[in-house]
């Protein structure tokens, strides 16, 4: 019980780290172009992966032997390419409006799960499902800023992650969480840098926290979250990563004076209660089974 209690309280902090990286990326992100920012990111991230790795069981070697290569490098370059999408969301709409989009997230993976993974969905899933779609639509709204076509950005980063999602869903498996986590650093940075070299730039000197606040935030968010997992169950901590979004609304409007109209609240309660209701039933049928 103290260990889930534990994981709980630390898969809020992770929400509210990850919140104030959004926050930082946002700010870098208007300075530089988002690619750039990414790479000095991953390339941090990637260290952070290697050393994790050569501290496990097995070291280096062990993290490099994935039942799953391919799919695995795959996973690695949909996820840095989302990251990259919602970076430049972030700059041109916000990081509220930006994420009420994306919190339609955990509703893909259970519309995808059907179809990628021949997971059984039962129609009730499928209506909260189709409920989340339309919380999205009242966000989309006409009149509200989101409203434009650099909206797609964020719905695009949603589906990229659910496929991410999907994909670890299917080598965890075979490959341990390390294992995953180290492809994951590796493929991604391999992947920006091809990309991110070319828009290469100095850095201001006022410039240099913030880009070692991102970096730090990311790798503290995903040591943290490891963690939690590792004194919790998932089923049990998936409920407190929407908190996320709490942290995220009021960072951008009391730090980086977004407005918040009512429809995105309206919209965003929607999409959450159907994100929740769908994880009730995935364990009501888990409990089934």
């Amino acid at each position: 019980m103290e260990g889930q209690r534990a994981g709980i309280l630390i898969m809020c902090i992770v929400s509210l780290i990850f919140a104030v990286q959004d926050a930082v990326s946002r700010h870098l992100g208007a300075l530089y172009p988002p690619v750039f920012v990414t790479m000095l990111r991953y390339w941090f991230f990637a260290l952070f992966a290697v050393v994790m790795a050569a501290r496990g069981p097995g070291g280096l070697r062990a993290a490099l032997r994935s039942a799953h290569p391919v799919l695995q490098s795959l996973r690695g370059l949909i996820l840095v390419a989302e990251v990259v999408l919602m970076l430049v969301a972030f700059v041109k709409l916000g990081i509220v409006a930006t994420h009420a989009v994306f919190t339609v997230a955990p509703l893909l993976v259970v519309a995808l799960s059907g179809p990628v993974l021949g997971e059984r969905i039962g129609w009730r899933r499928w209506l909260a499902v189709g409920v989340g779609f339309v919380g999205m639509l009242v966000v989309l709204r006409p009149g509200f800023a989101v409203f434009s076509p650099w909206a797609i950005l964020p719905l695009v980063s949603a589906f990229m992650f659910a496929l991410y999602a999907l994909m670890t869903r299917r080598v965890a498996a075979e490959d341990s969480a390390l294992v995953s986590f180290f492809w994951t650093g590796l493929a991604g940075a391999l992947g920006i840098t091809l990309a991110g070299i070319w828009f290469a730039r100095p850095i201001a000197p006022a410039d240099w926290p913030w880009m070692a606040a991102l970096c730090l935030t990311g790798v503290a968010g995903h040591y943290l979250l490891i963690r939690a997992y590792e004194l919790a169950e998932a089923s049990s901590l998936q409920p407190f990563a929407y908190t996320q979004l709490v942290w995220v609304t009021v960072i951008g409007v009391f730090l980086l004076g977004e407005r918040v109209e009512p429809p995105v609240i309206a919209g965003m309660a929607i999409i959450v209660s159907a994100g929740l209701f769908t994880w009730w039933r995935t364990m009501q049928a888990a409990r089934q089974d």
